[in-house]
């Protein structure tokens, strides 16, 4: 009998080692996954599905722009234009490439140490790298845990420090919710 629950439990352990080996195969292809949230149901998401604007019909017809793929068209929705728009803005800004005038002054002292080229996909480049060599451990990869939080901690602001910091040289803060409250929020 002891025999054969050995051999049982030799089963499962190669059959998980098996399975592992499977789940990591294809780890180098595709972006580690260090959150694992799922919706417990299983009905589609409302807000994924935007409403088209109601098609009218041009005053002119001869003025109306060639079709490119994958343009826009006048009745695709833009909430962000038309949020602008609500507020009284002018939405016509939204579409502006370059740096407008007036913040000239900002962007050439944000710059003036210089600024690096493609620096956001030396970012992602850097950040794909770190998911990779702080993925988890072999069962939490199999079994789906979440090591998002863990792996970033390092990177974390500890807020209490910093806000000690800042009072000490001086610098007016806001106040922070005391360190025991704001752990009993967490839990």
């Amino acid at each position: 009998m002891s025999a054969q629950l050995g051999f049982r439990g030799l089963g499962l352990c190669a059959l998980i080692a098996l399975a592992a080996c499977g789940r990591l195969a294809g780890d180098d292809k595709k972006p580690p996954q260090l959150m694992h949230i799922k919706s417990a149901s299983r009905s589609p998401d409302e807000f994924t599905v935007l409403p088209t604007k109601a098609l009218q019909m041009p005053e002119d017809v001869a003025v109306l722009p060639e079709p490119t793929p994958g343009g826009t068209n006048i009745t695709d929705p833009t909430p962000e234009a038309d949020a602008v728009a609500a507020l009284g803005g002018n939405p016509k800004l939204l579409e502006r490439a370059a740096v407008p005038a007036g913040n000239g002054g900002l962007v050439s002292y944000a710059s003036r140490f210089g600024q690096a080229q493609g620096i956001r996909d030396v970012l992602a480049a850097e950040d794909l790298e770190y998911r990779r060599k702080h993925d988890g451990r072999l069962l939490e990869r199999i079994f789906k845990v979440t090591v998002y939080y863990r792996a970033y901690k390092p990177m974390s602001l500890d807020q209490y420090a910093e806000l000690e910091r800042w009072r000490a040289v001086g610098a007016k803060t806001e106040g922070a919710p005391p360190e025991d409250v704001a752990a009993a929020k967490k839990k």
